[in-house]
């Protein structure tokens, strides 16, 4: 199949005049991670089919495909062009030709959010104290609250020690109640610097009337500082007064307002979901959990700290219009005034009523059709197991939903490196293809037929019905095929990073926003 090319000229003009345009690296994230153009966003030729309705919504969006040279870029756009987009192009040359003409790259995930943060310190000079500072006055028994901004996983994992968790667009309702006393000094952490810097800013703001501080290097600063972090706490934001939710409305609104957020109705919300020549995203930015109780149709669960730290992985389209809701107000337009910041068409969804919220439960992506291939049960493929050898299971999950629980004796492999996870798993009849979520592994069984020359069944409902039926898992890294090429392991997560890789970290996000100046597509600015 014949491809257009795009080449460098073409993406920089898209993004200087603040066009729509889809850049996509469709390599997984760890090679993407180590370098890239600031605006190509992460989609991996693994997950197009089970990604691409519900991040590129717009079927005729110019779409502009990335690798480094392997090979990926012609498969996905193929397959693009199988889903029905009809403006998919490569890009001539790959990261080496973005750099032959001057293009600049960047290392590490979500980066246009973290260059953003970097860019708001830089210019709004904000207050942050050293680890050993925030020690001091928690041993000193100081009056002071120290918030937690990240997801709350991230923090049960490991935290400061009397640290609560309050996800970033949650502060500006909840830190009222969590630190009634004006006088109380409130302390924002993230895990590096970019929510904490966000979310220490929102306060500073909304007017929030305390003293903030960042943790300036949150939990990493924390850690080369010598300083223990606790682990598997659960304390949590809870519940405010009308009087406090009202007053959080009308600062959140105001900060949206000087940041020139727009305002949608219900209306346009109908007339943009219909509209062709345009891409619009629509999120939910209140908890997970408020979400399933009842959303409005159409809406995704983003949660709005994340929304501004991982834009890109859910809003890959830049040029886009972003419409956000929450019935409380103060959840969409704190998110929403950092996302006009950082120069995206935002919306926050006015007059939304509780009796708008007419669906439940979570999130489904949108899909295509599934292939037609063949299927068996989880306890048929459970005795073909146990009574023959000739049958094999071939995961497709993410490497960490693998690592989680999988059915004995299967093998890992990445769909993006089936080629050579054929050469490593052994020749058998029959293999059964599974994954988390399901579908990943009906999308790979054709590919995976036409390879092996096998006869291939995919497990009904995946690794979940196994684990549902009662049958016995594994859990841990065995029968690795491919490599864990699907994640890159970010330096603040977990609690055994090697300190150089931390710091490393840090020094790299200290020189983002010269990056930003060399690259000078961003059009970010400054409340």
């Amino acid at each position: 199949m014949s491809i257009k090319t795009k080449d460098y000229a073409f993406i920089r003009n898209k993004l200087l005049n603040k066009e729509e345009i889809a850049f996509l690296d469709v390599r997984e994230e760890d090679p993407h991670a180590q370098e890239h153009p600031l605006f190509a966003a992460n989609l991996p030729l693994s997950r197009i089919e089970f990604d691409a309705f519900s991040k590129l919504p717009r079927k005729d969006v110019p779409i502009v495909i990335l690798d480094d040279g392997e090979g990926y870029a012609q498969p996905a756009a193929e397959r693009l062009a199988a889903l029905g987009y009809s403006d998919v192009s490569l890009f001539s040359g790959g990261v080496i030709s973005w750099k032959a003409a001057g293009g600049e790259v960047f290392k590490d995930v979500n980066v246009p959010s973290k260059s953003f943060g970097e860019f708001v310190e830089s210019k709004r000079h904000t207050p942050s104290l050293s680890a050993q500072e925030v020690k001091q006055m928690l041993d000193a028994k100081e009056d002071v609250v120290v918030v937690d901004v990240r997801r709350f996983d991230e923090y049960h994992t490991m935290s400061i020690p009397t640290g609560i968790s309050v996800p970033g667009a949650e502060l500006v309702l909840r830190v009222p109640e969590l630190a009634p006393n004006p006088k109380t000094k409130i302390i924002v952490n993230c895990a590096g610097r970019t929510r904490s810097i966000i979310g220490t800013q929102s306060l500073i703001n909304a007017g929030i009337p305390n003293e903030v501080n960042a943790l300036r290097n949150g939990t990493i600063g924390w850690t080369l500082a010598g300083q223990e972090l606790d682990k598997g706490q659960t304390r949590r934001f809870s519940e405010v007064s009308e009087g406090t939710a009202i007053t959080a409305a009308d600062r959140a609104r105001d900060v949206a307002d000087r940041a020139g957020v727009k305002r949608a109705s219900l209306a346009d919300v109908e007339n943009w979901k219909a509209q062709k020549d345009r891409t619009t995203y629509f999120f939910d930015t209140r908890t997970p959990e408020e979400y399933e109780t009842g959303h409005l149709p159409g809406f995704r669960s983003v949660p709005g700290g994340q929304l501004v730290q991982e834009t890109e992985m859910v809003a890959p389209v830049r040029g886009a219009r972003i419409v956000l809701a929450d019935p409380s107000g103060v959840r969409a337009n704190m998110p929403a005034s950092w996302l006009a910041q950082m120069a995206w068409d935002v919306y926050v969804l006015d007059g939304l009523q509780k009796e708008n919220l007419t669906e439940k439960g979570i999130w489904g992506a949108a899909l295509p059709s599934l292939p037609h291939v063949n299927t068996v049960d989880a306890k048929t493929a459970s005795t073909w197991l146990k009574t023959d050898s000739n049958t094999i299971v071939i995961d497709f999950s993410t490497h960490a939903n693998y690592v989680k629980d999988h059915v004995p004796g299967s093998w890992y492999a990445l769909r993006s490196q089936l080629k050579d996870a054929l050469k490593k798993i052994p020749q058998v009849d029959r293999y059964v293809l599974t994954s988390t979520p399901s579908e990943l592994a009906f999308f790979a069984a054709t590919e995976f037929e036409a390879l092996s020359k096998a006869e291939v069944y995919v497990l009904e409902g995946g690794t979940k019905a196994w684990i549902d039926a009662g049958l016995e898992s594994e859990k841990g890294p065995s029968h690795l095929a491919s490599p864990a090429l699907d994640r890159y392991k970010r330096p603040y997560e977990g609690t055994s990073v090697d300190p150089k890789a931390m710091q490393a970290y840090l020094d790299w996000e200290f020189g983002l926003v010269e990056q930003l100046g060399k690259d000078g597509t961003h059009h970010f600015w400054v409340l």
